[in-house]
């Protein structure tokens, strides 16, 4: 009988059925977030277009992260959202475990180097991403008589908005001193929600900015009843959601100068409201948490229920929304000059609103 002979091959197959199974490398990105919690720190109350945005989010993205981790949701209005921002800069662990809605004209505001408030970097932020670029609308109360921009140049419309820095402060700025429209800005409102129910009560003409996506998903009786009439746009193309004709703001320029100073702001504002990690988280979470949002703007779970609540998911990449952030905070110091003349309330139109102290109870 002939003895049997092994090849090489076959004697290492051989060798190696015999050891014991080495156990699966473990993925480290899994295995720090197992048991985790993600914060999402929202830079506005509760109730708006910011909030709903992040709770969506927060509802399903989680479940794309390696690991699997729980999620919670913290509102931390002030500053235009200067203070969520400086608190996940300065204060929040840089480890991947803290997320935030970033205000989406602090870019600029670090750009055009306004300010000891803002501590945070924007640049040095991690982005993550954006659902929507919809472009933002000053609009205001149906019953207010002005009805196109040659109407806001001969009528005074009070504006609500919310703090220095913020959308809702700059867009109507920038129209009162580059177009010269006759926009009365009011702040001091914690949100969205607020400054609507203002408009309802007759105190307000307006309200400085929204994304339009947003007046769709977080006030839709607003939009559905024709309660408010947008009057402007912010963006590169008209918004195909938006009803009739509403100009771009990058088109009222009347000057090469002016054209210059409407586009950069224009740029400023297609930043959405742009999720973020904090600076100096490590590089694979990084990449696994926009790796998640990416996933999660194709999950059919998200996307449905996106759809029941009217959010337009036009969704912008971690790594595209770091570039067009460099690109507005790297504003050159002619064109800065120019901006920040153009983005400060005029004294004549700005006041902010007084509150009355509530009684202590008995």
């Amino acid at each position: 009988m002939k003895k049997a002979v092994l090849t090489l091959p076959a004697l290492g197959l051989a060798i190696f059925a015999g050891l014991p199974a080495s156990p699966a490398v473990a993925d480290p990105v899994a295995e720090f977030y197992k048991g985790k919690q993600i914060k999402m720190y929202i830079r506005t109350a509760a109730g708006g277009g910011y909030d709903l945005d992040a709770r969506l989010l927060m509802r399903h993205m989680p479940r794309h992260i390696p690991g699997n981790p729980s999620a919670l949701n913290i509102n931390m209005p002030g500053g235009g959202g200067l203070k969520a921002a400086n608190f996940v800069a300065k204060v929040a662990p840089r480890d991947g475990t803290v997320l935030t809605i970033v205000g989406g004209t602090i870019p600029m505001y670090q750009g055009l180097q306004l300010g000891g408030k803002l501590e945070a970097d924007m640049k040095a932020f991690n982005w993550i991403g954006v659902i929507s670029t919809s472009n933002r609308v000053l609009a205001v109360w149906h019953t207010t008589p002005a009805k196109t921009v040659a109407d806001m140049k001969k009528r005074t419309i009070t504006i609500g908005a919310t703090g220095a820095g913020s959308p809702s402060v700059i867009l109507p700025a920038v129209l009162n001193n580059v177009v010269g429209t006759k926009l009365k800005i009011i702040s001091g409102y914690k949100g969205g929600t607020e400054i609507d129910a203002a408009m309802e009560k007759g105190e307000l003409g307006g309200r400085g900015s929204n994304p339009w996506s947003s007046w769709v998903s977080s006030a839709p009786r607003l939009v559905k009843e024709k309660l408010v009439r947008p009057m402007v746009q912010v963006g590169f193309k008209p918004d195909p959601q938006l009803p009739g004709v509403v100009p771009l703001l990058k088109d009222l320029g009347e000057t090469p100068e002016q054209t210059e100073i409407l586009t950069y702001a224009t740029k400023s504002f297609m930043t959405g409201f742009p999720f973020a990690a904090a600076q100096g988280v490590p590089a694979d979470r990084v990449k696994a948490l926009r790796t998640a949002f990416d996933a999660t703007m194709k999950d059919k779970a998200f996307l449905d229920e996106a759809k029941r609540m009217r959010v337009q998911v036009d969704p912008t990449s971690g790594v595209e929304l770091q570039k067009l952030i460099t690109d507005i905070v790297d504003v050159s110091p002619k064109l800065r000059e120019k901006v920040v003349s153009a983005i400060t309330p005029p004294g004549a139109y700005y006041s902010r609103i007084k509150r009355p102290k509530e009684k202590k109870k008995q």
